[in-house]
């Protein structure tokens, strides 16, 4: 088309350009938007160009694995140099496609366990890497700069008429979808059925052009399950300390967990400790989480009031069909996460984020990139920041924003208390406490334009080791700050490099609190405070309602 309006739909174009390529070359194996399996690489070969900007739905949990698995059986004379798209690297297609050629530029969220894979690739310069993005910042620039031109998704069942139920694991489906069906693209997605009826209808069959049942039910990983039986003491102590040091101090009733074992003891301290400190209803009500096992004591002692979740979490399906007051359930009784809105929550409507990290710096940056390893970031940077356009009030906001503007001429606001839990040495005896981050050295090795930090430290407010709390908020200057995380740093050399004078001047102060100065008995942080001290005792609390996953089971 050469008229003067022809140039405004050149993407619409060239999307029906690919959709007739798709008729022709299929015929038979095309049943109005259902494509036999075993067509799927040439659907692929048909509505791909070299070039293309290609999300790949792989979440924390569910992956389009199926899609994904096809996408590395492409001829890479005909289709290549694609911009891969991905929140999660998990499995090893998501790199398969760059090792074969077939994929050149890489923009992510997290990469787990292809990270040493993902440093090996990028140092050879088989991929370059745009960017490693928190989720919701991918999510964003879906919609601005880095919209799809072909997404490939994961559901649980689809209509004849190519309407799809995600189920549970929503996750990023709605703002892969939206941004890529409404921009002239092409969704793609692989279901674990097709039925005549659905539950519900997650995603309209106008935002879909294909749909595919995979041979197998599309991949998911139990993430957040976390066996209380490996929960050790020091877990325990540091926990108590979490609890009276911070959750009861700032009231905190609004917050999110990072994943680890530090956190699965908080949640199962909940029903035993912080009840005992009288504690019910004044913390830890409202949760921005996916659904952990580990809540599930808390939640059947009352603690709990309410959970959205960015995903869902495999063997909880019948609890949380039968606690739809605390879930986010639709009529079918199924939950809808929504990994965009709960990244969202988390940034915004939570006044607390603690998480965990791989080592921390003299200022409190922390990132778990590390020497041959881009793990990537995923929704840490969001959850464990201030958020600056936050206007409404609650008792922990307030009461963080006065200690950390205390003193100071300024006007005053709130700000989010951001915490580190960590142990003093992670596995194989490697500090967590650091004079410089690896990811100083991996930005230079990866020609990154800035050393990939997970957490900026002027957003760190406290830091909780087995040694006791250190609080950055009460800090007035660097010097203090950096003998404040000395101080809290143990035997590794950054702990040992302390002033110890100075150390004990901001302990008298209470800047950093050991167990005893919150009143804590080291002896009674034993397991014993657990309210389940394994996976079967996660079950019984459950009234059965848990179903744990396989590899769990030990009974």
């Amino acid at each position: 088309m050469n008229s003067p309006e022809g140039r405004w739909t050149t993407q619409q174009r060239n999307r029906d350009e690919r959709l007739a390529r798709a008729r022709a070359a299929l015929g038979d194996a095309l049943d109005g938007k259902i494509v036999a399996a075993t067509h799927i690489v040439e659907l692929l070969h048909q509505v791909l160009e070299p070039g293309d900007r290609v999300c790949l739905e792989g979440n924390n949990q569910k992956q389009a694995d199926f899609l994904g698995k096809a996408l590395t059986r492409l001829d890479p004379a005909r289709i290549n140099n694609l911009h891969m798209l991905l929140s999660v690297l998990s499995l090893p297609e998501h790199l398969d496609v760059f090792e074969k050629g077939i994929g050149a530029r890489l923009d992510f969220s997290f990469s787990g366990p292809q990270a040493g894979r993902l440093a090996k690739l990028a140092q050879s310069g088989k991929l370059n890497i745009g960017a490693i993005h928190t989720y919701l910042e991918l999510f964003a620039r879906y919609f601005v700069d880095l919209t799809p031109r072909v997404a490939l998704v994961a559901a649980e069942m689809a209509d004849r008429e190519g309407n799809l139920y995600t189920g549970p694991n929503t996750e990023d489906t709605p703002a892969i979808v939206e941004a890529t069906a409404f921009k002239s693209g092409i969704v793609i997605a692989q279901v674990n059925r097709i039925v005549d009826k659905l539950p519900r209808v997650d995603i309209p069959a106008g935002w879909v052009e294909y749909v595919v049942q995979s041979p197998t039910p599309y991949y998911i990983e139990p993430l957040f399950t976390r066996d209380p039986a490996l929960i050790s003491e020091i877990q325990v102590l540091m926990a108590m300390m979490a609890i009276k040091g911070i959750y009861a101090e700032y009231e905190v009733e609004r917050l999110n967990h990072g994943i680890g074992f530090d956190t699965a003891a908080i949640e199962l301290l909940l029903p035993t400790y912080a009840a005992s400190l009288g504690l019910k209803g004044k913390i830890a009500r409202h949760w921005a989480l996916n659904p952990h096992p580990a809540l599930i004591p808390a939640i059947e002692a009352g603690f709990v009031e309410s959970v959205h979740s960015f995903g869902s979490e495999l063997g909880m399906e019948n609890y949380i069909r039968a606690r739809p007051d605390v879930f986010f359930t639709g009529p079918d009784g199924s939950m809808r996460s929504n990994r965009a809105f709960s990244q969202a929550a988390g940034h915004y409507a939570c006044d607390m984020f603690i998480g965990s990290t791989l080592q921390i710096d003299l200022q409190g940056n922390s990132s778990t990139a590390t020497l041959g390893r881009i793990a990537g970031f995923g929704g840490a940077p969001n959850m464990g920041a201030d958020a600056r356009g936050r206007r409404h009030p609650s008792a922990a906001w307030l009461k963080a924003g006065e200690q950390a503007r205390a003193g100071r001429n300024v006007i005053p606001r709130g700000q989010k208390l951001v915490v580190q839990m960590v142990e003093t040495f992670r596995e194989h005896m490697a500090p967590a406490f650091v004079e410089r981050l690896d990811a100083w050295q991996l930005a230079e090795q990866a020609g990154m334009a800035i050393p990939p930090v997970m957490i900026y430290g002027d957003d760190v407010t406290h830091i909780l080791t087995e040694e006791g709390i250190a609080n950055l908020l009460l800090c007035r200057g660097e010097e203090e700050r950096e003998q404040a995380i000395r101080g809290v740093a143990g035997y590794t050399p950054v702990g040992l490099g302390r002033d110890k004078r100075m150390v004990e001047n901001l302990r008298d102060r209470g800047i950093i609190r050991r167990p005893e100065d919150l009143g804590i008995d080291k002896r009674l942080a034993t397991r014993d405070l657990l309210a389940a001290k394994n996976m079967k005792g996660l079950v019984r609390a459950s009234g059965g309602l848990y179903d744990p996953p396989k590899r769990f089971r030990n009974w």
